[in-house]
């Protein structure tokens, strides 16, 4: 028997939601913060976003500098991801605690994480004051990627990066294994079995 709706509280449940690690500060003193409240808002140019609570250390650091980069979490690094998140830069070098490694970026001052398969680098262009957090919307003014997660053909191979997910309190490992792909509800049978053809016999 299938159990009825119930109505809860009024909350943020949308999930699950990309949890990344955005370092903040220049190559000098800088820090990082997990985040799991961000996306993309704009396609061109392309834009972000990140919500963060008043009191965090990295706050203030955003909002004078008007830069961040973020930096994308897997498995190998969610323990540094939890830890970055619990942690405050006032009181350790996340960095060094992590073993993680800060590397230079082209278009901003702030490091970027090494070890994170796909960096972003964001210039704030507005900061939107929300009643608990604060809303940095920011221009992508580069991008990073792993080389390993390119193929032969160019194409960028994310579901090889081992990337996780914060599901409500938890992490998650997403899945490599393809269940569609876009506009494939709508794809007329002869070209799917054009495209299993290619896939069997590439050239």
């Amino acid at each position: 028997m299938v159990k009825k709706k119930v109505s809860i509280k009024p909350g943020p449940m949308l999930y699950p939601l990309p949890v990344v690690m955005v370092t903040v500060g220049d190559m000098k003193e800088n820090n990082i913060i997990t985040i799991a409240w961000t996306g993309i808002i704009n396609t061109d140019p392309p834009m972000t976003y990140i919500s963060v609570k008043k009191s965090r250390y990295s706050h203030d650091i955003i909002s004078k500098n008007k830069e961040f980069v973020i930096n994308l979490t897997t498995g190998d690094t969610v323990k540094a991801t939890d830890y970055a998140g619990v942690k405050s830069g006032k009181d350790v070098d996340k960095f060094k605690e992590m073993n993680l490694t800060p590397i230079s970026a082209d278009k901003v001052k702030v490091p970027m994480i090494k070890e994170a398969p796909i960096n972003l680098e964001c210039k704030v262009f507005e900061i939107k004051e929300l009643p608990s957090h604060d809303m940095f919307l920011a221009e992508i003014v580069a991008v990073h990627i792993d080389g390993d997660l390119i193929d032969e053909n160019g194409k960028y191979c994310f579901e090889d990066a081992g990337l996780i997910a914060f599901n409500h309190g938890a992490y998650y490992r997403l899945s490599s294994k393809k269940i569609g792909g876009f506009g494939y509800s709508i794809m007329k049978k002869k070209t799917k079995k054009k495209l299993a053809k290619n896939k069997k016999n590439p050239s």
